[in-house]
């Protein structure tokens, strides 16, 4: 089919359709420098590496979005990336910091994160057009790295010691139970239903103002609680979501119950 697109029109088009994987690149770069620095011992780097690629991430899925970029292709690729980035390179940093002095279980915790990621990424791109898209179904793999990654920084920047093996085997929690969220059913919010285009009130600024200050103010320590309360804010909205589902079964049952009485007849009456 004769393409009749001016060439300045198809090289825009062209451009526009390399800017998010450029910032896909850009995640997988991350990851993979963080994977090189934690070998040469710079655990610091390495967990602010992963950072970057969380952030480069959101980045690509924005611009994709606001600029009508979309593509399988570009999909494909942002999970390939994701998988590098958020799913060998978080475990490999706190192996190589903290877990292989752990032994078999040291490697186990490690394999646990990095199966969990794979399952995670490949159930979210097969559920991605069902799923209600104001929630992720388990917890999503970036905050995940965020939350290994986190540690690292918060322990290398405070200069945690490894006396009485403390360290490690808080490592050790924190990474299998990443890898466990991965893979369950909580759902986390995912914020996509936030559009940049949108006006918001004053409020939401002054948040956002606040936000900046104190990340500003202690990063490590500050960006690893905000993701210890996201990592837990699935259990508490499934707990809330079943407490409902059951407040509601409840009232239909008593409902019921009185719409029998008021009739005149009991459940023996239908039998």
């Amino acid at each position: 089919m004769q393409n009749n697109l001016p060439p300045e029109e198809i090289k825009r088009r062209r451009g526009i359709y390399l800017l998010p994987n450029a910032f896909t690149t850009a995640n997988l770069f991350a990851g993979f420098f963080a994977v090189v620095q934690a070998m040469n011992g710079r655990f610091e780097m390495a967990a602010i590496a992963i950072f970057l690629a969380l952030v480069f991430d959101g980045m690509d899925g924005r611009v994709a979005r606001l600029t009508n970029t979309q593509s399988a292709f570009g999909e494909q690729y942002d999970s390939l990336a994701d998988m590098i980035s958020f799913g060998m390179a978080p475990a490999l940093v706190m192996y190589v910091w903290a877990l292989q002095g752990l032994g078999r279980w040291g490697w186990l915790a490690a394999f646990v994160y990095v199966v969990g990621a794979a399952l995670r990424l490949a159930r979210f791109n097969i559920n991605i057009a069902v799923v209600d898209k104001r929630f992720f179904q388990g917890l999503p793999s970036p905050a995940a790295a965020a939350l290994v990654a986190g540690f690292v920084w918060l322990a290398v920047d405070n200069k945690f010691t490894f006396s009485a093996n403390v360290v490690p085997w808080v490592g050790f929690v924190l990474t299998v139970y990443a890898g466990v969220a991965m893979v369950s059913n909580a759902p986390f919010y995912s914020g996509k239903s936030f559009a940049l285009r949108r006006s918001v009130p004053f409020w939401v600024m002054l948040v956002l103002v606040a936000v900046f200050v104190s990340v500003s103010a202690d990063p490590p320590l500050v960006l690893f609680g905000m993701f210890v309360i996201y990592g837990l804010s699935g259990w508490f909205i499934m707990a809330w979501r079943w407490r409902r589902a059951r407040q509601l079964t409840r009232s239909r049952s008593e409902s019921g119950a009185t719409d029998h009485t008021s009739s005149g007849q009991t459940p023996s009456d239908k039998q």
